[in-house]
């Protein structure tokens, strides 16, 4: 059986900027009752003390190779670097994005950031058939403000591919300290060409839960991650809006890259109701437990809808599925990210600073559905308006009539999102679209070219992320609050 109270669900591999963001095990897994194999310090014994044919001669091979490139190498080499490089290639033989292999330099950095806040850009990433692939900005982030979306491709940091680069790796190149600039080349699916975000990093605040409550007592709680903390901080905010007499609750979980499985597990438990499953953890071997709500009997009276896009991940994909089957709400946005694993870490066996972390097991749904890379599916699918994900414009040449590329292309989307009729959306720069970058100057009182130089096109973006930023403008969190009100009418009328 499990060990429940030490299973942890980790955060998904590394925020972009700071290194790893993580969290860490507070204990082993028992795999023994159903067999599953040999733990770690077993394994290393059973290497070590040669009660293993087949082990014996592996560990062998490794120090034989070892041997050989120390005396035969040409020049002299550095024989931590040659261990850490042979524990990588051990991780990156997995073919895992989320089973890893940290020097000491790098778990220090991992540990610091489980507790506090950090300098960076604020994007969770994997890496995903050898790609530095985007889960999700973190909200508020210099990443979410550029306009970095999940499943971006990063390709180059100020102008350094990160082909053929560990995970570990691309993101040393990304961190950097606060108020530093950085030039990241995206690739993103729908875009022929990369994209160029210029980002100044910044200190990224760890507050994970936000709540509001609206005329018609509605509550709003957006949880970002599932932090140590992100629980009792949830538990405040819906106590204090049930406590206002709240009718309705919309959980926004969008770009919620995951977290902690014991801390989504408590969340859960405030919602589901008692006995029923939350989330089912399977081994190796196919030995699973089921985790119970203990909340109470009957669940909660108002209902309950969930907000989801392509950056919910992990714990946020635990949360939805619990919610969805063992509670009664609604799914509502986009499907999820898709990813169904569990990571366990390893630091004690080494002794020296570093650790490893390593996927050990999978979760399920309450019902029982493996979501890992195919995401959860909502209920209610609604897309956000197109210039809410559009790319960023290149600054380099002005835009002008007759030209046609996807960057008059994103300047006519911000154009038409922001009231103006460029006459098309499809990158040829029109005479319409003349007319509608006139008009956007003179009204942002701007040289009236009917070109996009440099100044239009920040202005541009900027009153696009103004726009964003207001609620009204959101399409999937109008849409649940327009599922709450229809909720509770026909509950009023029964």
């Amino acid at each position: 059986m499990f060990k429940k109270q030490t299973v942890i669900l980790l955060m998904l591999v590394t925020l972009l900027g700071s290194s790893v963001l993580t969290l860490l095990f507070t204990g082993q897994l028992n795999f023994t009752a159903s067999g599953s194999g040999t733990s770690t310090a077993g394994l290393l014994s059973e290497l070590s003390s040669g009660q293993s044919g087949s082990s014996k001669a592996d560990l062998t091979k490794l120090e034989t190779a070892l041997k050989l490139v120390k005396q035969n190498y040409y020049q002299d080499v550095d024989t931590t670097k040659l261990v850490d490089g042979a524990i990588q290639g051990m991780m990156d033989a997995l073919d895992d994005p989320f089973s890893s292999y940290m020097s000491k330099e790098t778990a220090q950095e991992f540990n610091s950031q489980i507790q506090g806040s950090f300098s960076g850009i604020g994007a969770e990433v994997s890496l995903e058939n050898s790609k530095v692939v985007v889960v999700s900005p973190i909200k508020g982030s210099p990443a979410e403000k550029a306009g970095i979306r999940a499943k971006d491709v990063l390709l180059s940091v100020n102008g350094e591919s990160l082909e053929g680069l560990s995970l570990n790796e691309a993101v040393a190149k990304i961190r950097g300290p606060k108020g530093s600039s950085v030039e990241i080349k995206v690739q993103r699916d729908g875009t022929s060409e990369p994209m160029t975000f210029n980002i100044k990093r910044d200190d990224i605040a760890l507050e994970t839960v936000y709540a509001k409550m609206t005329d018609d007592k509605i509550g709003l709680i957006e949880v970002t991650e599932f932090s140590l903390n992100t629980d009792q901080r949830f538990k405040d905010e819906l106590t204090k809006l049930e406590s206002q007499g709240m009718k309705g609750l919309v959980i926004d979980v969008r770009n919620n890259p995951g977290g902690v499985l014991s801390v989504v597990e408590n969340m859960a438990g405030l919602l589901v109701p008692k006995g029923k499953t939350i989330v089912q953890v399977e081994n190796k071997a196919g030995a699973r437990e089921k985790m119970s709500s203990t909340g109470s009997s009957t669940g909660k009276p108002y209902p309950v809808v969930v907000l989801t896009n392509k950056g919910s991940a992990s714990a946020s994909e635990i949360l939805a599925g619990a919610l969805k089957e063992s509670a009664g709400a609604k799914l509502i946005g986009e499907t999820t990210y898709g990813k169904g694993t569990v990571q366990q870490s390893y630091d004690r066996e080494f002794g020296d600073g570093s650790l490893i972390k390593i996927t050990m097991a999978k979760w399920l749904t309450p019902n029982g559905e493996w979501i890992h890379k195919k995401g959860i599916k909502p209920d209610i699918a609604i897309d956000q308006p197109a210039y809410f994900s559009v790319a960023p414009i290149n600054k380099d040449a002005a835009l002008s009539y007759d030209s046609n590329s996807d960057d008059v292309k994103s300047a006519q989307t911000m154009l038409q999102g922001l009231g103006y009729k460029p006459g098309r959306e499809d990158g040829y720069f029109s005479k319409e679209t003349v007319a509608a970058v006139k008009q956007f100057q003179v009204d942002h009182k701007l040289t009236e070219s009917g070109s996009i130089d440099k100044q239009t096109a920040e202005q541009l973006e900027a009153a696009l992320v103004q726009k964003i930023a207001d609620p009204t403008n959101d399409a999937q969190l109008n849409r649940a609050y327009e599922e709450i009100r229809k909720e509770i009418g026909a509950s009023a009328s029964k």
